[in-house]
């Protein structure tokens, strides 16, 4: 993430007026088909060169290696936490990066690092930021948010600092959520936003913007919106803004006290876009407001209730569905993100559980036009099988990490619609559910760094003959 060319790109885009890196994608993959084109080659397993285990498989030509692992200490000797999840890089000192990761770590399971730091001392989750070199090795490391929870992904912003999202909101005032653990031993409530900067320590929740189960956050500079989906499993999800009350460029970081706005679709309330689209797919947008985007709840209601009560009132004035919204990035005037259980179920595919019987939907929101596009619908669990994490190449190509049951990969979706698959995971002993998450480039896109989410969780480092293919 660097400041002075991500300003750039926008101004320039917008002042042109022309639809993003992706006009015409949509048609893609209208058949059913893969398009092949701007991949890298089959892939092989190769070892890492930490210690020769063989955990990706990458195309002929990339290495990688894999770094803070769980467990592992830190540099500052506290221990890392697992369930390794949302990252984002920032350009550090002698070509390094810095990079904010999150950790989900759910339950009443006590603080990493100094609990008296802690937002919330039961809770476990929160971010690491560690500055790394361009091949994976270790400068400096440790906790820079705890005593959160759920921390799933988030979003850079370009004065330094990461968005981090709670996909809960779990606390001692609503009922336990789907593990059954003890919400009475939490001291604070859950589900916000916070703000993470490199160079400082953060502060609290951001509760303007919303208590629900966050997933991503994307920063528009035109606007100083921040845009914000929801992974909400079982039941609908929402696309939101938040408006605070001065653009973050300015104020030099977020303010509470703004707005929070839920997408609908012009002249069609309650628009469920979460089923199958036709292809090319674009609709006119206007924006709602949530009235009470902090509720306060009495009487301890269910987890169910509480998690869709502030979506609720979204779509009561007729806010759109769409199915668990889960990564995001905004890029040269338009914000990506992904639907990860969108679509139709295809020939041959069985309907996820929760939300949604479809195999992933990529969105694009113009902000300059107002208009919401789809860029891209799964065919099937072959080719794209629910999509979650997501950023952008140096080329302006879609990363997309998979979240699927069986193998999972890293793919790339190209302007042209051309999907290709780029790495697989090697299945994590013990752990079926591991999978890709937090891809994100490193200072001048030497290296793609990824995490592995997995309570036996770890970061890679990947490098490569990058202009072979499509990233």
């Amino acid at each position: 993430m660097d400041r002075r060319r991500f300003l750039a790109g926008t101004t320039t885009l917008a002042a042109v007026g022309v639809a993003g890196p992706f006009a015409g994608v949509a048609s893609a993959g209208r058949n059913g088909e893969l398009r092949p084109g701007g991949g890298y080659g089959p892939l092989v397993p190769i070892a890492d060169e930490r210690d020769g285990v063989v955990r990706l498989h990458l195309p002929k030509g990339f290495r990688y290696r894999s770094f803070n692992p769980a467990g592992e200490a830190f540099t500052d000797g506290s221990t890392t936490p697992g369930r390794h999840d949302g990252m984002a890089a920032f350009r550090g000192p002698r070509g390094n990066a810095i990079l904010v990761r999150n950790h989900e770590v759910n339950g009443p399971v006590g603080a990493f690092g100094d609990p008296a730091k802690a937002y919330d001392p039961a809770a476990g989750g929160g971010t690491a930021t560690l500055e790394v070199t361009r091949y994976g090795r270790v400068v400096r490391s440790g906790p820079s948010l705890n005593g959160t929870q759920m921390n799933c992904s988030g979003g850079p912003m370009p004065w330094g600092s990461w968005v981090t999202c709670e996909e809960t909101v779990n606390g001692p005032d609503v009922g336990n959520d789907f593990t059954g653990q003890d919400n009475t031993k939490l001291k604070e409530k859950h589900g916000y936003i916070f703000e993470v900067p490199i160079d400082g320590r953060p502060s609290g929740p951001i509760r303007s913007a919303g208590r629900f189960a966050h997933e991503s956050a994307a920063f528009d500079p035109m606007s100083g919106a921040i845009y914000l989906t929801e992974d909400n499993f079982a039941f609908p999800s929402g696309f939101y803004r938040y408006i605070p009350p001065k653009n973050p460029l300015k104020a030099g970081r977020i303010l509470d006290g703004g707005k929070l706005q839920m997408l609908a679709v012009r002249d069609q309330p309650g628009k469920d876009l979460s089923a199958g689209q036709p292809a090319g797919a674009s609709y006119r947008v206007t924006w709602v407001d949530i009235d009470d985007p902090d509720p306060a709840f009495t009487g301890t209601p269910s987890n169910d209730t509480a998690i869709q009560a502030v979506g609720k009132q979204g779509r009561d004035k007729g806010a759109a569905l769409f199915s668990r919204l889960e990564g995001a990035i905004h890029h040269h005037g338009t914000v990506y993100f992904v639907s990860t259980q969108g679509g139709a179920t295809a020939a041959g595919d069985t309907p996820p559980s929760g939300f949604g019987k479809g195999r992933g939907q990529v969105w694009a929101y113009e902000s300059w036009s107002g208009r919401l596009k789809l860029v891209y619908e799964s065919p099937g669990a072959v080719t794209l099988d629910l999509p979650d994490n997501v950023t952008t190449s140096p080329r302006g190509t879609l990363v997309l990490c998979e979240d699927g049951g069986g193998d999972n990969y890293l793919r790339g979706l190209t302007r042209r619609g051309e999907i290709f698959d780029f790495s697989r995971l090697v299945p994590v002993a013990g752990d079926s559910g591991a999978e890709f998450a937090g891809s994100t480039f490193g200072p001048g896109g030497h290296t793609l760094y990824v995490n592995v989410q997995s309570s036996q969780g770890l970061s890679f480092a990947i490098w490569g003959p990058w202009q072979r293919g499509g990233f």
